[in-house]
């Protein structure tokens, strides 16, 4: 047996910001496989000596026997996409299934598809997983929790989804919830706060001048550095104790005029402009302005204690000058 046969087999799906980080963190002890939906990152993902599989989720069945249609999203064009959809079990892929052991894990990593209630994307990844996994790891959103009006939430607190991005999540996680009780699979459901870290801070937008909500009608955020993300997945994966819903987040809410500003300061420019809410309906896009009517404080300490995060980045102060140090 080669190392590569002994070293335990891992599913990334979808590699992305977050799965590209993760990626090198796994490659060391493990054989990974990254599921894709473009040629493009099939590709870049390949000439870095990392397996690949490519399947695009947002195709659907037209009705004929092995036939798929490509369902097109608005705004988006399918060149760079695979045109088809594997119809047969992932892991019966001739790129996976070469006489060595099933996936012991699987990291999902894809989010839901723009529109509707329920996540097509995910439903149909698990029509197609043959063997199941030892772990199901997936990453969802803080959002679930909805408008508490500043208050402490955490994993035990009922959901209240207000938008329909937030229900697209309960929806994939109570599927997987279901999927996973049916075949004995231990679960873990990491729930997000604002992922940010290198090429993911406002620099456009201050640089645009763009204003963010005066801080007596600004709401409360919560935050992630994309490394500590990252160790919180692979603290899932190693942590055979692990199970059921984990909140994710640095543990210092801040409003989000609070979290430009930061920014702001850290690289130099201006400080954003404040305006009131009502300016900010004038001229804010629509997602933007459903987050903003939102407002919750995350408890990690479950994070923390049970699953074992030791988070590098506390202080979100840190976590923006490292991210500006890093270029991606």
């Amino acid at each position: 047996m080669n190392d590569t046969q002994a070293r335990p087999r891992i599913l990334v799906a979808g590699c992305g910001y977050v799965g590209r980080r993760l990626l090198s963190k796994l490659e060391a002890d493990h054989e990974v496989i990254a599921l894709v939906r473009s040629a493009a990152s099939a590709a870049a993902l390949a000439a870095r000596g990392t397996h690949v599989l490519g399947m695009d989720l947002d195709l659907a069945h037209s009705g004929r026997a092995g036939g798929f249609t490509l369902h097109q999203e608005i705004g988006q064009e399918p060149d760079d996409r695979f045109d088809f959809l594997i119809d047969h079990p992932i892991d019966q892929d001739p790129e996976w299934d070469d006489g060595r052991q099933a996936p012991v894990a699987i990291l999902y990593l894809i989010p839901p598809q723009r529109q509707g209630e329920s996540d097509l994307r995910l439903d149909r990844f698990l029509q197609r997983l043959g063997t199941p996994p030892q772990c199901f790891i997936y990453i969802s959103s803080t959002g679930v929790y909805g408008d508490t009006g500043g208050g402490l939430v955490d994993e035990s607190t009922p959901v209240q989804p207000r938008s329909e991005r937030a229900r697209r999540r309960i929806s994939a996680e109570e599927m997987i919830r279901v999927w996973c009780h049916e075949r004995h699979v231990r679960r873990v459901v990491l729930r997000a706060g604002g992922i940010y870290g290198p090429g993911r801070l406002p620099l456009e937008a201050l640089r645009r001048g763009e204003p963010v909500v005066q801080e007596q009608d600004s709401g409360i955020s919560n935050h992630i550095h994309v490394d500590d993300l990252a160790e919180a997945c692979l603290a899932a994966l190693s942590n055979h104790e692990a199970c059921g819903i984990y909140n994710i987040s640095d543990g210092q809410p801040l409003s989000s005029g609070d979290f430009y500003l930061k920014v702001a300061r850290a690289s130099g420019l201006p400080d954003p402009p404040r305006v009131s809410m009502d300016e900010a309906q004038l001229t804010f896009t629509p997602q933007r302005l459903s987050f903003l009517a939102e407002s919750r404080r995350v408890d990690n300490r479950r994070m923390l204690t049970h699953l074992g995060v030791k988070l590098k980045y506390t202080d979100p102060d840190a976590g923006i000058r490292a991210s500006l140090q890093e270029t991606i």
